[in-house]
């Protein structure tokens, strides 16, 4: 992020550290990318993969896992959003990320991280770690089918089971072109368990001459502070921490510019829980049991932070109905004395 410091004689430029959103499936999608933003800190936010195959994916299958293809590739907020794509046939990544850069995106991003065994069973995500030579071809594919202007970016793990091709891997996403790649500091094995190996985020940020942006178990200020000490790293990117508290990434900017901020209080983030089960009711693309699941999942990953959470979701748990869930977020709202 930079801001511009005018005055009558000079105008200085101040650079931030950018702060970015992460692309996990299933858990951010637009509504939650939307409400992420809005309660701000975030510079940049990438979308759930879209999974490439043998086609060319159509207008209506980009507008759904990127919305904000219509709204100048932003989201409500004005946060930039890129589109991630998965897949492992050089030329049907390329083939679509050209379609979706016609459609008006502007940045890609590569996916050689997703641990999903589903995923990696066709080939994609991690299991490409495995394969330098291959993730080199992919990036430099897609590289050389797009105009110069779109930004291409990737995001990796340190390895399928092992980390002896971490630098390696990261070195081809170089190679091939993209202009910044994103590290979670774990191999695909050890999926999400603790720790994440931020100093090897560090080894590769040292071996490379792009931008290496840290990722992986930056849950408080505290480990956002460490991860870029170990790393070395400007720009962090966060996932799940910024799920179980909703407003890290605006302390987090906040802090950067010398500024305390106190977090969200459970009353304070009443009113966005009830925003953000309207907002997944209003996808018209979404199953009628989307916004209660959504919902229920957040609560169960809010309650890590906010132990009422964990109450509310033992309120709702058995409640199946969209009508019958708002009925009770807004009866908890007024009786909070909360106006939304």
């Amino acid at each position: 992020m930079v801001i511009r410091v005018s005055s009558p004689d000079i105008q200085t430029k101040i650079s931030f550290p950018r702060i970015l959103l992460a692309p996990m499936q299933g858990l951010i999608d637009a509504p939650m990318r939307d409400l992420l933003t809005r309660i701000g800190g975030f510079d940049i936010c990438v979308t759930e993969f879209i999974r490439i195959t043998h086609t060319v994916h159509g207008k209506s299958m980009w507008l759904k896992y990127m919305p904000e293809l219509a709204q100048n590739n932003q989201t409500q907020a004005g946060t930039a959003v890129a589109v991630q794509l998965l897949g492992s046939h050089a030329e049907n990544m390329a083939l679509n990320a050209l379609k979706v850069v016609k459609l008006g995106a502007n940045h890609i991003d590569l996916n050689f991280g997703c641990p999903a065994p589903t995923v990696n069973q066709h080939q994609g995500g991690a299991v490409l770690l495995q394969y330098p030579e291959k993730i080199e071809q992919i990036v430099a594919t897609v590289r050389q089918s797009l105009p110069a202007e779109i930004k291409l970016s990737a995001k990796m793990r340190l390895g399928y089971e092992h980390k002896n091709l971490a630098l390696e891997c990261a070195y081809a996403i170089e190679q091939g072109g993209a202009g910044e790649v994103t590290v979670h500091a774990r191999t695909k094995t050890e999926g999400y368990r603790p720790p994440a190996h931020w100093e090897w985020t560090g080894r590769i940020r040292e071996a490379l001459s792009i931008p290496v942006i840290a990722n992986g178990d930056v849950f408080t200020l505290a480990d956002y502070h460490q991860i870029r000490e170990i790393s070395g790293c400007t720009d962090v990117m966060l996932g799940r921490g910024a799920v179980q508290c909703p407003d890290l990434a605006r302390q987090i900017a906040a802090t950067n510019r010398g500024i305390n901020l106190p977090a969200l209080t459970w009353t304070e983030i009443l009113p966005w829980i009830e925003d953000f089960f309207n907002g997944c009711c209003q996808l018209s693309n979404s199953h009628v049991n989307y916004p209660v699941a959504r919902l229920k999942q957040w609560l169960g990953m809010l309650r890590l932070h906010y132990a009422e959470a964990g109450e509310l979701f033992i309120q709702l748990r058995k409640i199946t109905t969209i009508a019958d869930i708002q009925k009770e977020l807004s009866l908890l709202t007024s009786e909070n004395g909360i106006s939304v």
